[in-house]
């Protein structure tokens, strides 16, 4: 049986519509049938890797908001601090990261660091063991802010301000970003390009990366996962750390598989708090691992990603 890619290409829009009745060619049908259209399913990676791993170590510990969102009950009278939430967020870059980069070298592999702003300000030396030991350090903006509610200029700024602080203590230029929660406004492509920013991974909608174009000009995205996201899989109480570990491993199986005929990007999501704890290493220990055990599959930093996304020439864009 053919699948559904195969079906259109070989039929045809015009001529699957002419077989159909009008009302099951569905706007949504026509989205998608789009989105073939502008996918190469033949291209691979230009330098020759089979599959391409994408890992983020977020950086947020000590840029979080007073009483911001911890594992406590949030049920704290208003006037008062909530200190024992406080101490989970200060295990990030007191435990957290230094156990991830220890580990990194051990795995023999480099990451992105999306880093809030007032977090590298607050932990300068730790933000510059980061860099100094060949991870990229990338933007997540000055603080937690909701930056999709914001007018264009308040926006630029707290995107300029956290980059300017990442550059300040670090001394590497962020190309990347990554909004709060992933929720960009309308008007941040344009304000990341305006400010000379290479790509952004607010996006799930691949699971390759490809290009936009803001304002005529190429703007690449390297998509990022919430499926194999610490944050919403252990701290959302939904996994353990060995259910973890399956998650990301049978997501490991299925692109390699596809692989073999297309380009394939895996991502996997780590924060300062929650990946950076002993269980969660040791599980990240047993993915890489495995992971590394097959052939033909590369790690890379996103700036990485994206720099090959501009050069190739078969990249999908939208």
């Amino acid at each position: 049986m053919k699948d559904r890619r195969t079906f259109i290409k070989e039929a045809g829009l015009a001529g699957l519509a002419g077989l159909l009745p009008v009302n099951i060619l569905s706007a949504s049908d026509l989205e998608i049938d789009k989105a073939f259209k502008n996918s190469n399913p033949n291209a691979k990676w230009a330098d020759g890797s089979r599959l391409v791993v994408s890992v983020s170590m977020q950086f947020e510990a000590g840029g979080q908001p007073v009483n911001a969102e911890s594992p406590f009950p949030q049920n704290m009278q208003k006037g008062f601090i909530d200190l024992p939430g406080d101490s989970w967020y200060q295990y990030g870059y007191k435990e957290g990261i230094p156990r991830m980069l220890d580990n990194w070298d051990k795995l023999g592999i480099k990451v992105t660091s999306h880093m809030v702003g007032s977090a590298a300000l607050k932990n300068p030396d730790l933000a510059k063991e980061i860099v100094a030991r060949g991870h990229e350090a990338a933007a997540h903006g000055m603080d937690w802010a909701t930056q999709y509610s914001m007018p264009y200029e308040t926006e630029k700024k707290i995107i300029k301000d956290g980059a300017d602080a990442i550059k300040k203590v670090t001394g590497f230029e962020p190309v990347g970003y990554n909004a709060n929660w992933l929720r960009r406004g309308t008007n941040t492509l344009e304000i990341l390009q305006e400010l000379g920013f290479k790509y952004h991974i607010d996006d799930l909608s691949r699971d390759e990366p490809f290009l936009l174009k803001v304002k005529g000009k190429d703007f690449a995205v390297v998509p990022y996962t919430i499926r194999c996201n610490d944050i919403v899989l252990i701290e959302g109480k939904n996994f353990s750390a060995d259910q973890f570990v399956r998650q990301v491993i049978l997501e490991f199986d299925q692109l390699y598989k596809e692989s073999e005929k297309k380009r394939r990007q895996m991502s996997i999501s780590f924060h300062d708090r929650i990946g950076g704890t002993p269980q969660m290493v040791a599980a990240t220990t047993e993915i890489i691992s495995y992971i590394q055990k097959h052939k033909g599959v590369s790690f890379k930093r996103k700036d990485e990603i994206a720099r090959m996304a501009y050069e190739d020439k078969s990249i999908i864009r939208e």
